[in-house]
């Protein structure tokens, strides 16, 4: 990807014969050469290398560095190496030399001043972070799509009363609304690490070089703004040399990847259960037996989790051991991320689309709401309220739950309930509570609608939660159009620029 430059004078030299821009007959082959070029994986940040290069370049002619007329030669040999595209580019070790060797295969020596009062260090930093960018929106995008799908299908199952479960052992009713804005709002969070990532990693390195700087009168702030970054980062020697916006991104996709798995999963298991019917869309069937419908897509969403955790532990892996300042151990640190970050981006759209479109049993969910006692939290809190000490409500409803079958009706439970207490207190439960208030509780709807505590699943919580959740969405939503809006602006002012040399 870079190693360190030599002295920028020699970038000044035209290129002989075979040799590249950067390398002479000393280093200009041998069986090392394959090994060591990335030119191959950089056709991801092609597009970035010219629009680095260009700002620079504009940049020297402004500070009077590069002469003007000599500054719009670059410029045109840049767009004909563009046009003409990453697999027309001459041998290198990456595309950095790679388009260096280009433009001076077009203008003469004079191209190689491009490089002056630059590093391919720098250069490559400012590479990724311009890419990288782009994921980090793509894939916050992608977020905010799932939530409004999630939002959406919420909004039809306010009050769809289904199983909810600890350990996948039936534990408390609640709704489809409120089981699906539990994902919303850990999407939600994932929304707002990947934003969070977005402002770091867009810090320009530009104007760094090797590491220490240069001694050229460069303005790193200019380039900055040219190439859309909000700032700089400051420190010739970090900017070079730090990768932690990497680990950062790749944290950020993995743990969204998590929450897409635990989502996948959960859709599966209902799948399973007859409960869910995914839209043929995200299903597929077998080769040998035609009765299947599989939950693939979700499989598979499920399986990008591992490989985002694997590239995130990789990344860190990586930069571990790394001193200060440039190693060219880096070279391998930012493929794969962008890699993931569009398998992590196509899993969250695949999920999203299956949730938006699957069918919820709304008869079978309720059947199965009330299994495995599931009521039995309300009976314990009803007796508390009551005045009983909470632990002794759930001794009673405890010695009760082996007798209550799942399909007993609430005056049936309520009555084994009965005995319990007679065994325990010693009384008749319903001296404390009516025997109305029992079997109310123990219907899983009447269940549900009584926790209205905020965030709870009673269809009131749940209104004022997805009116939040659409705020919320609304919010990063703007955030991000205000963010593609900028960067938008920056690459519009960079063209004018550019064509003032024309």
């Amino acid at each position: 990807m870079t190693d360190d430059d030599p002295d920028a004078s020699d970038a000044d030299e035209a290129a002989g014969g075979d040799d590249t821009a950067v390398r002479r007959e000393r280093f200009s082959g041998g069986p090392a050469r394959e090994f060591l070029s990335s030119l191959a994986a950089d056709a991801t940040i092609f597009e970035a290398d010219l629009a680095v290069d260009r700002a620079h370049t504009v940049m020297l002619a402004e500070q009077g560095i590069v002469d003007g007329g000599v500054a719009g030669e670059i410029l045109a040999a840049l767009d004909e190496v563009e046009a003409a595209g990453h697999g027309a580019l001459p041998d290198g070790e990456d595309v950095h030399e790679a388009i260096e060797t280009a433009v001076i295969d077009r203008v003469g020596p004079d191209g190689g001043r491009m490089h002056t009062a630059r590093s391919r260090n720098d250069e490559v930093a400012t590479c990724i972070r311009y890419r990288l960018r782009e994921d980090l929106l793509d894939a916050a995008e992608a977020t905010v799509a799932a939530r409004e799908a999630l939002v959406e299908v919420a909004e039809e199952h306010a009050e769809t009363v289904m199983p909810g479960y600890t350990h996948l052992q039936p534990a408390q009713p609640t709704t489809v609304a409120h089981y699906l804005l539990s994902y919303e709002g850990g999407l939600a969070r994932d929304t707002e690490r990947l934003l969070d990532a977005y402002d770091r990693v867009n810090r320009s390195p530009l104007g760094a070089a090797a590491f220490a700087g240069t001694p050229f009168d460069v303005d790193r702030d200019r380039t900055a703004e040219l190439l859309g970054f909000d700032g700089t980062v400051r420190n010739s020697m970090d900017a070079a040399s730090a990768r932690d916006f990497l680990a950062e991104t790749a944290t950020a996709l993995a743990t969204l990847a998590t929450t897409l798995s635990g989502l996948a999963e959960d859709l599966i298991v209902f799948s399973n259960k007859g409960v869910l019917e995914l839209a043929d869309a995200y299903a597929s069937t077998s080769s040998i037996m035609p009765q299947k419908k599989n939950p693939d897509t979700l499989e598979l969403a499920r399986g990008v989790a591992g490989d985002a955790i694997g590239e995130a532990t990789g990344t860190l892996s990586l930069l571990k051991g790394l001193p200060r300042a440039y190693n060219r151990d880096l070279q391998r640190a930012h493929a794969s991320v962008f890699d993931i970050a569009g398998d992590v981006r196509e899993a969250t759209e695949i999920a999203a689309g299956a949730v938006a479109t699957a069918e919820w049993d709304a008869d079978a969910l309720a059947a199965a709401a009330g299994e495995g006692f599931s009521t039995a939290t309300g009976v314990a809190d009803l007796l508390a309220m009551a005045g009983l000490p909470f632990r002794t409500a759930h001794e009673i409803v405890a010695s009760a739950a082996p007798a209550v079958g799942d399909g007993d009706d609430p005056a049936t439970a309520a009555a084994k309930v009965d005995e319990a207490a007679q065994a325990v207190l010693g009384e008749s439960l319903f001296e404390r509570v009516s025997r109305d208030e029992v079997e109310r509780v123990l219907d899983p709807a009447a269940s549900v609608a009584s926790r209205d505590s905020a965030g709870g699943p009673a269809p009131e919580a749940v209104a004022a939660d997805l009116t939040a959740a659409t705020a919320g969405i609304d919010a990063d939503a703007t955030a991000l159009d205000d963010r593609r809006e900028a960067l938008a602006a920056a690459a519009e002012a960079l063209d004018a620029e550019v064509a003032t040399y024309e």
